[in-house]
């Protein structure tokens, strides 16, 4: 595993398994929210986006956590592991709650991870598996080159995370 893109849910827990899985993998980690948005919330033009994810994935090793459906296809084609976060809504959106509660630091990350709440943020939550998961298992199909791992639950996630320690410390 030297690249490895993660998708899934907001509130699913991806940054929380990518930071974790850089640290077991001594691998670099970022996380597209810190990309595509600026202090202010606005987004950056789709190609600069574009871009700046296509010199991403030409390093040798990454982390890449994000779901971003008009750029997915840059991060599957160049990840050997791709792991999809198919957490159950009512779970993401507690973890939506639970993460603003638990990032109140000044940090960068901490402050993109608490400004994301709004109505239209949790309506997303709620339809992710109706709507965007269909899309997301399409473009698996169309452009994963390497292993998919899809993972259910938090237990699996952090059994996952176990098993991967586990091997590297062999």
């Amino acid at each position: 595993m030297r690249k490895v893109a993660i998708c899934g849910c907001g509130g699913a827990g991806k940054s929380a398994v990518a930071r974790q899985l850089g640290t077991r993998l001594n691998l670099p980690v970022t996380h597209l929210d810190m990309l595509y948005y600026d202090q202010e919330w606005r987004p950056v033009s789709h190609d600069e986006f574009v871009a700046v994810q296509q010199r991403l994935v030409a390093e040798p090793r990454w982390i890449i956590d994000g779901n971003y459906a008009s750029t997915m296809p840059i991060r599957l084609a160049a990840a050997d592991l791709v792991i999809l976060l198919d957490i159950h809504p009512v779970v993401c959106l507690w973890g939506v709650l639970r993460r603003r509660q638990q990032h109140r630091g000044a940090d960068d990350l901490s402050r993109h991870l608490r400004g994301r709440l709004s109505w239209g943020f949790i309506s997303y939550i709620l339809r992710f598996r109706k709507t965007t998961r269909p899309k997301v298992r399409q473009l698996l199909t169309e452009h994963a080159t390497g292993e998919v791992v899809v993972l259910t639950s938090r237990r699996a996630a952090r059994r996952f995370l176990h098993a991967v320690a586990t091997h590297t410390d062999s």
